[in-house]
């Protein structure tokens, strides 16, 4: 864990110290913009860590890029408890950062109460849409979109009839995904006649199946286990780092796919490639990249940044070795429903949607 030792005498909310004003634009552009070189980057990591194949993961990629890209200072602090969110970010606000980026939903109180102590700061809170701030602004995904394509797919490649998807937590940012995804289940049975059916998760009553955090992976695996024994041979888990859990599961009956969540499951976990069908992905690098470009342009606002089909925010990944066993037909299909809800042809719903 990076967080310094300043951080250890600050307050939860520490104010941020002194700090020379930053360069300004001498090119004629926005005066409140600042030189990239004056200018620091920096994010906190929930509880999963950086190395979490997942989300925090993703995050970090975008602020490397923005080092690389863009030529700014950067700095990070990786949480491994929830005890650590707030000596963290403070830790950021010590070392002079001009925008802290905070990574998933259970740091929005830490992340709310340093932006009220620091408002001459500005923060992103990712997964979170909670602190209405004008230093603060939210980065969205409507995950729900990609997932229903997941949805679909995985319908349309299941031989037994019986899908199964779980959560790490009940928050909006996973149940997002399980929603998307079973009404693309339900899209399928409407449009083929058929009936395959979705363990995990009731939309409806929004009840379902959760571990409880995101860190245990074995929890992760006995319920993928206790779904594949029902019958279910496509699984997707909302559920970070437990997904490994599910992966394992999946790879261990050989006969069962697994569908990853917010990054590309093929690539970030290549163990689990062979048996990786596609992931839902959400587009965080990107988002991250974007969000900084505009604090260094001085364009920075709490308007949220939502990603969705249409700006590429979201989608559905390659499905990389199952290429070849996915139909044609099948694909054509799922290429027609992303242009039909970027249309507005089908509105895919969820009360977590941004």
């Amino acid at each position: 864990m990076l967080a310094s030792a300043t951080a250890l005498v600050l307050a939860a909310c520490g104010t941020a110290p002194d700090k020379e004003p930053a360069a300004t634009a001498t090119d004629g552009g926005d005066p409140t913009a600042v030189t990239a070189a004056a200018f620091k980057g920096c994010m906190v990591s929930d509880a999963g860590g950086f190395d979490d194949e997942s989300f925090n993961q993703a995050g970090l990629e975008g602020l490397m890029r923005a080092q690389d890209e863009l030529g700014i200072e950067t700095a990070s602090a990786e949480s491994t408890e929830e005890t650590d969110f707030a000596p963290n970010i403070d830790s950021m606000v010590a070392q002079n950062c001009d925008l802290i980026i905070t990574v998933g939903f259970p740091m929005a109180d830490a992340t709310g109460a340093t932006a009220a102590a620091n408002p001459d700061l500005t923060f992103a809170t990712i997964d979170d849409q909670t602190i209405d701030a004008d230093n603060v602004k939210p980065i969205l995904f409507n995950s729900a979109e990609a997932a229903f394509l997941a949805g679909y797919l995985a319908a349309g490649y299941s031989t037994t009839g019986t899908v199964a998807t779980f959560g790490g937590v009940p928050i909006p940012s996973m149940t997002i995904y399980m929603d998307g995804f079973v009404d693309g289940v339900a899209h399928y049975n409407e449009v083929k006649g058929t009936d395959v059916q979705v363990l995990g998760w009731d939309k409806a009553s929004q009840q379902g199946e959760f571990v409880g955090d995101f860190d245990n992976i074995v929890a992760g695996q006995d319920l993928a286990r206790s779904f594949i024994d029902a019958g279910a041979d496509v699984i997707m888990p909302a559920a970070g780092p437990v997904g490994s859990g599910a992966a394992a599961a999946a790879r261990e009956a050989g006969n069962v796919a697994f569908i990853g969540v917010d990054q590309d499951w093929y690539l970030a976990a290549p163990e689990y490639a062979d048996v990786t069908l596609t992931s839902i992905l959400k587009q965080m690098a990107p988002a991250v990249f974007d969000v900084l470009s505009q604090a260094v342009d001085g364009t920075f606002s709490k308007d949220p940044y939502v990603g969705t089909l249409e700006n590429g925010g979201v989608a559905l990944a390659p499905f990389h070795d199952f290429d070849g066993v996915i139909s044609d037909g099948l694909k054509r299909e799922i290429d027609q429903l992303k242009i039909d809800i970027i249309a507005g042809d089908i509105v895919v719903e969820s009360a977590a949607i941004p």
